[in-house]
């Protein structure tokens, strides 16, 4: 049994260390909610379950690397990693459509990585730098569609 129990609780050495990886976990779950839910109600191809999985993935790539005791060194080179993968989901999502110049898709596309962002900052436990950051990117798709429009 205690095996199972080592197995189990590996990375988590103590239950306030627990504490501090619920808390993380929870805070990505909700950042990336904030984003993905302003992103459903503009009828946006990613919602809430991508904004959410792709916040919380990302947390969970940082958390189990720290976890483990990865070296600065390392943990960047898993970032860089993130950064570029989710740059590849991101570039599924956009549309050239016609001959012309009309590209659909760069506003999600952004919106993805942005979350994977939100999600590495409170993986290193950056919980103000997230919540700020989910703040002011809420406010970009919010306000600066209809001054574009307004713009157009």
């Amino acid at each position: 049994m205690d095996i199972l129990w080592e197995a189990l609780a590996y990375g988590i050495p103590n239950a306030r260390e627990l504490g501090h990886l619920s808390i993380r976990l929870v805070a990505a779950a909700l950042l990336g909610a904030v984003i993905g839910i302003q992103r459903e109600k503009a009828g946006k191809p990613a919602g809430l379950r991508t904004h959410i999985l792709v916040c919380l993935g990302t947390a969970v790539f940082i958390l189990a690397c720290t976890g483990v005791g990865m070296s600065l060194d390392a943990l960047s080179r898993v970032i860089q990693g993130i950064i570029t993968g989710i740059g590849f989901i991101g570039a599924g999502s956009i549309l050239k459509l016609g001959h012309e110049q009309n590209i659909k898709g760069l506003t999600t596309a952004a919106g993805v990585w942005m979350t994977a962002a939100i999600g590495i900052a409170v993986g290193l436990g950056s919980l103000a730098v997230a919540g700020l950051t989910t703040l002011l990117a809420l406010v970009v798709l919010v306000l600066a569609a209809p001054f574009e429009r307004r713009m157009e």
